[in-house]
């Protein structure tokens, strides 16, 4: 049974990514390659000089995700939580600067996926403080907080399920 479960699980996701603009889906793989240390992102993304900075400083943004892993607070403890939203939220302005990503949908599957399931809960919060600073320009900053639904900003609990689809790059799909 946990196989048809984990697989529906599966195809839940890949609809939910499908769904997602190409801008999106071309960033939430190439974050995964940079913040997974699955492939060499410059060989596979940077078409351009700019994409080879743009890499380049998100793996910088980037260098704390071991350790923000690891500091993943208790739902209900107070303890290490200025620490992990602090660090979340620098990390999520900086992805929402990039203008890839139009939506909580698009964050929260990229950083559940970053992150683990134990960091969803944080997620609204995280994405709510980010988009809201000055950083991201007024129209952006409307459209993003808008994108966040009421019951994911209430959720009274989150799935503690681990992501099962980690979409990656594809040679033929990534030329269009």
């Amino acid at each position: 049974m946990a196989t048809v479960g984990s697989t529906s699980m599966a195809i839940g996701e890949m609809r939910e990514f499908a769904g997602f603009s190409a801008a999106e889906q071309r960033y939430i793989k190439c974050s995964l390659d940079i913040g997974l240390s699955r492939k060499d992102a410059f060989k596979l993304w940077a078409r351009d000089a700019r994409e080879n900075a743009a890499i380049r400083r998100q793996y910088v943004a980037y260098q704390d995700l071991k350790s923000l892993r690891a500091l993943i607070p208790a739902q209900h403890g107070m303890a290490d939580t200025e620490v992990f939203i602090g660090k979340l939220i620098r990390m999520a302005t900086f992805d929402l600067q990039a203008d890839a990503i139009t939506s909580f949908s698009a964050f929260r599957f990229l950083y559940e996926r970053l992150l683990g399931a134990e960091a969803r809960p944080f997620l609204p919060a995280a994405f709510c403080a980010a988009s809201a600073l000055p950083q991201i320009q007024p129209e952006r900053r409307k459209v993003l907080l808008q994108s966040l639904s009421e019951a994911a900003a209430t959720a009274p609990a989150w799935s503690d399920e681990t992501p099962s689809f980690y979409p990656e790059y594809v040679e033929e799909a990534e030329l269009v």
